[in-house]
């Protein structure tokens, strides 16, 4: 089992790691859409935040020797479910393979965001 870590995403803000590989499967912890570089949260709406939150998960993914097309099983938390459609907009431009989901609207997200995505990836 490795650790993955990328300077590239945010860093764990408690303690957890970016994600976990384990033999040909990567698990990546939950990203909210903060900008690596600057520490903050990119975005005020939810198009925008995503656009982050997907830039993070592709960092990870790289860092760990995968990427979206290799993607198995996503779970995703929204602030507001109104957001779904705006949401799945940017998503779909990521996840071109159309894994298995799971997408909730969640009481409180970490710093108030409005998204938080995890995936679950194969490594070929």
């Amino acid at each position: 089992m490795d650790k993955i870590f990328t300077n590239d995403a945010p860093q764990a803000i408690g303690p957890y790691s970016q994600a976990i590989k384990i033999d040909k499967l990567v698990f990546t912890s939950g990203q909210i859409p903060i900008n690596p570089e600057t520490g903050e949260i990119k975005g005020d709406n939810i198009a925008e935040q995503t656009e982050q939150v997907m830039k993070n998960l592709g960092a990870v993914l790289k860092a760990a020797g995968t990427n979206y097309k290799n993607a198995i099983k996503t779970t995703c938390f929204l602030a507001d479910m109104s957001d779904f459609t705006s949401f799945n907009e940017v998503y779909g431009k990521y996840f071109t393979e159309k894994p298995a989901r799971s997408c909730v609207a969640v009481k409180t997200l970490p710093k108030n965001v409005l998204v938080e995505v995890e995936v679950i990836a194969a490594i070929v």
